[in-house]
């Protein structure tokens, strides 16, 4: 017998357990880090898709978004409210589709306020020119604010002040929904106006849309301030800039807000004219 036979005769053998042993645990071992590895790429791509999404949610997303919530709530709400009449079942289909367009619905305070509070930021974005109804604005809906810890929806702000007649009064949490809704239209039309003309200047869209809108019911020297301050408006890249949008996204964005918001503004004006309360204030 050779030396390298002897040596290799005399040599610990490796249990066949052992290499199996081995062999698995190589094997978990390798599914293990194969397992690690995807978890941590799949943890990877998530973060990087959220990165995306928040850069992508701008503050006209947001508001857009927000207010197609309030939208759809109050088509919900009219569904409900007119399934839930019987009324209307023995009048038949076409009278419940006009029902869901006259119809009042339910609409949340507390969701309304959170909605309209995103809305100051394209306020602050038109600079000196509309400071005023920035102010007016946010001081409106921090009283709505404290008004939705007692009240649950818009209906009951209006049912309480109609009661008491304080309606009109200043400081009435009915002026002040008043007052809110006109901002959110005066935005509405200041995108409509901004969509409508190519226009660098926004002066003729602002001016155009403050007259419509809100100068039938300020004073002579509201107004005067105001049209005085269209001078000062940023030019049409400076407010893309200010909302980080380019045309093409302001344009997809302002119209979502255009077409949300009109039926939030036609619910708030029904709620005082089904009551019998004028809106030439």
């Amino acid at each position: 017998m050779s030396l390298f036979d002897r040596f290799r005769s005399q040599a610990p053998s490796t249990p066949k357990s052992a290499t199996m042993q081995k062999s698995r645990y190589d094997s978990d071992q390798y599914f293990q880090e194969t397992n690690q590895g995807q978890a941590t790429t799949t943890t990877i791509q998530s973060q990087t898709a959220m990165a995306e999404t928040t850069r992508t949610q701008t503050a006209l997303s947001e508001v857009a978004e927000a207010f197609e919530e309030l939208a759809d709530h109050l088509r919900k709400s009219r569904r409900k409210k007119n399934a839930e009449s019987p009324e209307e079942e023995e009048e038949g289909e076409e009278v419940v589709e006009e029902e869901e367009e006259e119809g009042e619905g339910e609409l949340r305070l507390d969701s309304f306020c959170q909605a309209c509070s995103l809305v100051s930021v394209l306020f602050s974005c038109l600079g000196l020119a509309f400071k005023f109804a920035e102010t007016e604005y946010v001081a409106k809906v921090r009283d709505l604010v404290e008004a939705s810890k007692t009240f649950e929806n818009l209906q009951n702000v209006v049912d309480v002040d109609a009661a008491n007649g304080t309606v009109r009064t200043a400081g009435s949490h009915s002026r002040n929904l008043r007052r809110v809704r006109q901002g959110l239209d005066l935005i509405r039309g200041i995108f409509e106006q901004f969509l409508a003309s190519d226009d660098n200047s926004l002066k003729d869209a602002a001016t155009t849309a403050y007259a419509q809108i809100c100068a039938p019911y300020h004073t002579w020297a509201i107004r005067t301030a105001v049209y005085a301050g269209m001078y000062t408006l940023p030019t049409r890249e400076q407010l893309l800039a200010r909302l980080e949008e380019n045309e093409q996204s302001a344009e997809k964005k302002m119209n979502r807000y255009i077409q949300a918001s009109l039926p939030v503004i036609q619910y708030i004006d029904r709620l005082y004219t089904s009551r019998n309360i004028t809106l030439d204030w």
